[in-house]
């Protein structure tokens, strides 16, 4: 199970705002790049602020919520009102794997994680969702398995953040969480391909 099953959801939430913005001459690629672009403007003020004031990290859980909502959004106008196109899928993908590693980068510096293990998160996420889009190239579907996916990746990057804003840091015994994730996004990895495979004959 991944919160991704529960995207149809928010989605309905959205309609009505997402009818709007088409209304407005809004188009999914400039909600997309702005998704981006924000993430790796949070992403560099984390930077250079949590070194000094982990507390700062409590900026995640709102801009995670509010570039979910862009994410569904910028989908929802490519499908939903006439805006697919082939510069949009490539912005979509990139966008997300620099959004991801824009906003978790900065907890390198924060105690008690380190460059490796958070480097090793922040390369993996970026190789499940490569096992993801692969998914088309063998005649398959793009795959969204988890358990860790981009939406729960979002979850725990944000509750660490409200903890973090919450208490002024993260406590020592979460040291092991990156090696953690790290293990559920190789898991990931490894179902997407398999899934992949699964969906195409021999």
């Amino acid at each position: 199970m991944t919160l991704y099953a529960l995207k149809p959801r928010f989605q309905g939430l959205l309609r009505p705002l997402v009818g709007r913005l088409a209304a407005a001459g809004v188009t999914a690629n400039q909600i997309t790049l702005a998704a981006a672009a924000g993430s790796v403007l949070i992403g560099a003020v984390l930077a250079w602020r949590v070194g000094t004031s982990p507390a700062i990290l409590g900026l995640l859980a709102p801009w995670l919520l509010a570039r979910m909502a862009l994410n569904a959004a910028d989908g929802m106008l490519a499908r939903e009102h006439g805006q697919r196109s082939r510069l949009g899928a490539l912005l979509n993908e990139i966008g997300d794997v620099v959004s991801d590693a824009a906003l978790t980068l900065p907890l390198a510096l924060v105690p008690p994680f380190g460059a490796a293990g958070i480097g090793a998160v922040v390369l993996l996420s970026a190789l499940s969702e490569f096992a993801g889009v692969l998914g088309p190239t063998i005649g398959a579907s793009r795959r969204y398995d988890g358990p860790l996916g981009k939406s729960d990746r979002a979850l725990v990057l944000g509750a660490l953040g409200l903890l973090a804003g919450l208490t002024g840091g993260l406590p020592a015994p979460l040291w092991p969480l990156p090696w953690i994730l790290s293990l559920l996004l190789l898991i990931t990895i490894i179902r997407r391909a398999r899934g992949a495979l699964a969906e195409t004959p021999t």
